[in-house]
């Protein structure tokens, strides 16, 4: 059972305030994890984390743009690199404190795209670190486009690349609000299913985020997981609050929380 499984960036970072990432989140989160994974030994994961306060804001702070070739535009491209490594840093050490046998895999080192498009990707290492017991990390990260020059991909964007590879069971997006609300920021209606079918009836109650958000926020988050059906009917998606203690280990264990995003 392969389970793609994101902590978003609301999740293990404050949004709202710059370069201040949640310790204990981060340390509940790996001991779930830990729990979930002993109690199912043919459980596998593919661990993926939001950049939150670090890079999102370095991109607002320093003015990136994608797309462009100047000079300003390449010095942008590294500082938002380095605020999204400085966070994958941090959350390798903690996992790797909690006993995770995690491995990083950077994607600016590894992924080429071309109009945001991703044209290349060499997963065998991240395979053979999968096969082996261990627990791949990937990130949203900068990319070098081959069109646009340096560009973003969010953790969900990579894990729709990795679907149509590797074919896992499913996909969970653990992030800081309860689900997808139909009235955010109200949050007094949460849509339990969204499907290919009523998308369209729901996808303007859908908002991004209130928070600084370069990758779309929750309408772009629901959108790429609808597309993921697309690819892989079969798969089981839910988007949940990460923030409630036991949400974590609940989902792994193949219980329901938060939004279903399904085909019917």
């Amino acid at each position: 059972m392969l389970t793609l499984l994101k902590l978003g960036g609301s999740l293990i970072t404050d949004k709202d305030k710059p370069y201040t990432v949640r310790i204990e989140v981060i340390r509940r989160a790996a001991n779930e994890i830990i729990e979930a994974l002993r109690e199912n030994t043919s459980l596998k994961i593919i661990l993926g984390h939001g950049s939150g306060s670090f890079g999102h804001y370095a991109a607002s702070e320093t003015g990136f743009k994608e797309s462009g070739s100047s000079a300003n535009h390449w010095q942008a491209f590294q500082k938002v690199w380095i605020a999204a490594h400085e966070l994958d840093q941090i959350f390798i050490e903690e996992f790797n404190r909690s006993g995770l046998p995690v491995v990083s895999f950077p994607p600016s080192a590894s992924v080429t795209t071309e109009n945001k498009q991703i044209v290349a990707w060499n997963l065998d290492p991240l395979k053979h670190a999968l096969k082996n017991g261990l627990i791949p990390v990937v990130f949203g990260d900068t990319i070098f486009d081959r069109s646009m020059g340096g560009i973003i991909l969010s953790t969900e964007e990579l894990f729709l690349h990795l679907i149509k590879d590797l074919t896992p069971d499913r996909i969970l997006l653990a992030g800081k609000e309860k689900g997808v609300w139909g009235d955010f920021p109200k949050n007094t209606q949460l849509i339990q299913e969204i499907s290919l079918e009523n998308y369209g009836n729901l996808n303007t109650r859908i908002l991004a985020s209130d928070s600084v958000d370069v990758t779309g926020g929750m309408r772009k988050k629901v959108s790429l997981m609808l597309e993921a059906l697309k690819i892989e009917p079969k798969l089981k998606i839910q988007i949940f609050s990460g923030e409630v203690p036991g949400n974590i280990y609940k989902a792994l264990s193949d219980l329901k929380t938060g939004t279903s995003i399904l085909v019917k």
